[in-house]
């Protein structure tokens, strides 16, 4: 098992950001589908302000380029994908269209 963290931001627009809450407690089923078969065992999303925090456990042979790969063939993921960028903004130090940016871990407890 491997855990990713990950950061983005939303818009600082407090309708918008209850808009997007709302629809993440509504969550399409076929994004839902796409994410566990792409190995994603636990995927959970944290928020404070607009900065949001994503924290994923996936199998051994998940990979960010493998799930691109099947977000690309899917039309249902890139039409949420592209909803969701009505709520969300890039992290100022992003590429352009990278939206979550994978974190490094700093600490571990020993």
């Amino acid at each position: 098992m491997k855990r990713y963290c990950l950061a983005l931001d939303l818009k600082e627009d407090t309708k918008l950001i209850a808009e997007y809450e709302n629809y993440h407690k509504n969550v399409w089923p076929e994004i839902i589908k796409s994410i566990k078969e792409s190995g994603i065992e636990v995927l959970d999303i944290y928020r404070t302000g607009n900065r949001m925090f994503m924290i994923i456990d996936a199998d051994d042979d998940f990979s960010f380029e493998k799930k691109a790969a099947m977000d690309t063939a899917n039309p249902i993921v890139w039409e949420w994908e592209k909803l969701m960028w009505k709520f969300q903004q890039p992290l100022p130090w992003a590429r352009t269209g990278e939206k979550w940016i994978l974190m490094d871990k700093i600490f571990e407890l020993p």
